[in-house]
């Protein structure tokens, strides 16, 4: 016979997980209380290195069933979801999740949604990744500096050039312009 868990979890001490067992309690899922593992950790970290999560996984074996309210109740984006999914169901354990009608991820129509899903998600990061790369490219046309500011003025810099051809050591112009040896180090590259 099947074992049935719940795994909730909340981003902030501030929430609780109270409303997700209610609603897996009314979808109809009697689950012990000992089955319930509850966890409060931000959705930017991955299932795998969640410790509730990790500890769920020790106690699932195959044939157990695992419910969740939404899909990013187990991983920060549509890959972390699949892979957490496609482990689960390599280890034989179903995958339920409320907010898609209860489907079971693992069965052929879940792994049609998880599919659509991961399309999605492969959708909207393209697009994030070439909104982004049209903001880089439009700030280099206007002229915008990237990176850490220099830690020397442009002044500086021509000091520092001429004490190297000057032969000063390195260590010595980093110390009279108050700089780290790596900076001069670093001018001194770009003058060859």
């Amino acid at each position: 016979m099947s074992r049935v868990f719940a795994y909730c979890r909340v981003s902030t001490a501030d929430q609780t997980t109270e409303n997700q067992v209610q609603e897996i309690a009314a979808a109809g899922f009697s689950i012990a209380p000992q089955r319930i593992v509850t966890e409060t950790v931000s959705g930017s970290v991955a299932a795998l290195e969640r410790k509730g999560f990790v500890k769920l996984l020790d106690k699932l074996e195959q044939g157990d069933v695992l419910v969740v309210t939404k899909l990013d109740r187990l991983g920060r984006n549509a890959m972390d979801v699949r892979t957490t999914v496609e482990r689960l169901e390599a280890s034989g354990v179903r995958v339920h999740c409320l907010a898609l009608g209860g489907v079971d991820l693992t069965s052929p129509a879940g792994k049609m949604t998880m599919q659509v899903i991961n399309a999605v998600a492969e959708f909207e990061r393209d697009l994030l990744i070439e909104r982004t790369n049209a903001g880089i490219n439009r700030a280099k046309a206007e002229g915008k500096a990237f990176g850490r500011p220099s830690a020397l003025t442009v002044a500086q810099q021509e000091q520092v050039r001429q004490q190297i051809q000057a032969g000063v050591p390195i260590a010595q112009i980093a110390k009279a312009h108050q700089t780290s040896r790596q900076t001069v180090m670093r001018l001194r590259a770009n003058m060859a």
